[in-house]
């Protein structure tokens, strides 16, 4: 879903950017051709109209009713209101990013902190993080589509492992009406107060960086609910929209090309395809499909957050963090510049032309007039010389 592009903009070169405008998916073309294509279809309807069909009197009244919308269009604020919203909308999709839940400072802490190489140890250590990611998959299911298609049933996590038959009757007993998330957490905090009781954990100041490890996972588990539970107030949205649409829809009659015969101000040449208005409906209009794009980061767009990935990812790498490599450290040995006090790492001929001296301030290579006592001194030789006064 993510289109990521970034290598491609590491060098602002010629053409870097011209580049991008070749691809399709995630494109603004992708999003707008259609609606490109209905507003041309019927502009050009409405110009045959004009042009072959129309009585002569019929011709005089439709352009008298062009120039009146033409005029009273410009009235409608599109800019304003569609870059505040786009601005607001922006704004709150990244805030989704930064409130998504990965679990590696938790697996780290859990893998350092959790102390013991048997299998009761390893099994307090690949529970706690299956409970920290079941929670964040819970969370999934209930603001990703792509997720709930993945899992759309409790049954499907059981299966998948995610989840074994006793918590999910454990979860389905719990008497609340509301979203479960925020249950693993708390068997999370179980566990491991049972493992601090065990010994496994070795003091309280281990545990306690555990819970707010934890306490942070879980908040940016409530951060994306919020995100799904709170939308921009809908009577903006529809305020944009209608100031968008009610706008072209007022261009598909204003911005039409009249007979220069009749001398009217602005129509002086007489085209068949509005090319300029083309370019501002595709601007405005593409403007307000970002904001519909991004409004929800959690669907099936192109630039949708690859939240099946996320799943699987975060639940990889903690399993991984706490288990294989717990206690697992490469041979200490000397590095190679052991004996230096000014290690310098070989460049390749590629990136030679990137190495530069080392910089020392950009006012040291500045000469002022000094006497010749004071350049004495500067030189290392002792005097009572004073500051040179012209």
């Amino acid at each position: 879903m993510t289109v990521t592009y970034s290598r491609w903009v590491a060098d602002a070169r010629l053409g870097t950017f011209y580049r991008l405008l070749l691809r399709w998916k995630g494109s603004i073309y992708k999003l707008l051709y259609r609606e490109l294509l209905i507003f041309t279809v019927m502009y050009g309807t409405i110009s045959i109209t004009y042009r072959c069909i129309l009585t002569e009197e019929q011709r005089r009244m439709f352009e008298k009713l062009s120039m009146y919308c033409d005029q009273y269009a410009q009235l409608i604020p599109v800019s304003f209101v569609l870059g505040f919203y786009v601005t607001l909308v922006v704004t709150r999709w990244w805030g989704q990013f930064e409130s998504v839940p990965w679990p590696d400072r938790l697996s780290a802490l859990v893998s350092g902190h959790v102390r013991g190489a048997d299998e009761g140890a390893r099994l307090v250590r690949r529970s706690l993080m299956r409970y920290a990611n079941l929670s964040g998959i819970l969370i999934y299911r209930s603001v990703s589509t792509a997720v709930y298609k993945r899992f759309p049933t409790m049954s499907h996590l059981v299966q998948a492992g995610l989840m074994t038959a006793e918590e999910l009757r454990h979860l389905e007993e719990l008497p609340s009406p509301h979203n479960k998330f925020w249950v693993p957490c708390m068997w999370f905090v179980s566990l491991a107060m049972r493992a601090r009781s065990e010994g496994r954990i070795n003091n309280d100041v281990a545990m306690t960086a555990i819970l707010n490890e934890l306490n942070t996972l879980r908040s940016q588990c409530m951060r994306l609910y919020g995100y799904d539970w709170i939308s921009l107030p809908l009577v903006y949205t529809q305020v944009v929209t209608v100031a968008v649409y009610s706008f072209f829809l007022a261009c598909l009659i204003g911005r039409q090309f009249l007979d220069p015969a009749q001398g009217y101000p602005g129509h002086n040449l007489d085209f068949y395809l509005p090319v300029f208005t083309l370019l501002q409906f595709f601007f405005y209009v593409g403007w307000l499909k970002v904001a519909e794009q991004l409004i929800n980061p959690f669907g099936e767009d192109d630039d949708d957050f690859e939240t099946n990935w996320l799943v699987d990812r975060n639940l990889q790498v903690s399993l991984l963090s706490v288990d294989e490599m717990y206690d697992l450290v490469p041979l200490v040995e000397r590095d190679k510049y052991w004996d230096e006090s000014e290690p310098q790492p070989p460049y390749t001929a590629a990136s030679a032309e990137h190495r530069k001296p080392s910089f020392m301030g950009s006012a040291l290579d500045i000469r002022t007039h000094m006497c010749m006592r004071c350049l004495r001194a500067e030189e290392g030789i002792h005097t009572n010389a004073s500051w040179y006064s012209p």
